[in-house]
């Protein structure tokens, strides 16, 4: 079992990580060309900034002395979606063939891996404590798997595209 200091070590460096991760996403709006990904964008934006807030109440009650409660935090957060309809996702693969896709992907494999870290990070740490603290980690892990399969599937749908593209003049 992990004690409040090393729970709030966890838990600030989630923060931070959550951050970092955040800045990508909106630099990467700048990136992005296609609609249909700005869209995507900015709605794991909310999603992240919602994550933001979980962890920033988590470390606030530890601070304080107090324990975790999850019901009253998971209010602040955004449940993950699809991100795209079946219709956005071939209207974006479509756009990325015919314009210059090499920054999405970029982006997107820059994004997978920031999310499959974080994934990552959660899981373990969840391993690594018991109680409320597990269980927020384990909700934080779950969050971000979704963003991590969200970005692996463009990721390696994009790099196909790029691959197959015909070449020659």
């Amino acid at each position: 079992m992990a004690n409040k200091e090393t729970l709030i070590k966890i838990f600030e460096y989630a923060l931070s990580q959550e951050k970092t991760g955040l800045l990508f996403f909106r630099q990467s709006l700048e990136r992005l060309g296609i609609g249909a990904a700005v869209s995507a964008f900015k709605r794991l934006i909310q999603e992240e900034e919602g994550h933001i807030t979980f962890i920033s109440g988590i470390l606030k009650t530890l601070q304080e002395g107090n324990e975790i409660e999850i019901d009253q935090l998971k209010e602040v957060t955004i449940e993950p979606t699809n991100y795209f309809d079946e219709r956005a996702k071939s209207e974006f693969l479509e756009q990325c063939i015919q314009g210059s896709m090499i920054p999405d992907v970029t982006v997107f494999s820059t994004a997978w891996l920031i999310e499959k870290d974080l994934s990552e990070f959660y899981a373990n740490m969840a391993e690594k404590t018991d109680g409320k603290a597990r269980d927020a980690l384990a909700m934080l892990a779950a969050w971000e798997k979704e963003h991590e399969r969200f970005f692996r599937e463009y990721r390696d749908q994009l790099s196909k595209v790029y691959a197959e593209m015909p070449w020659g003049g």
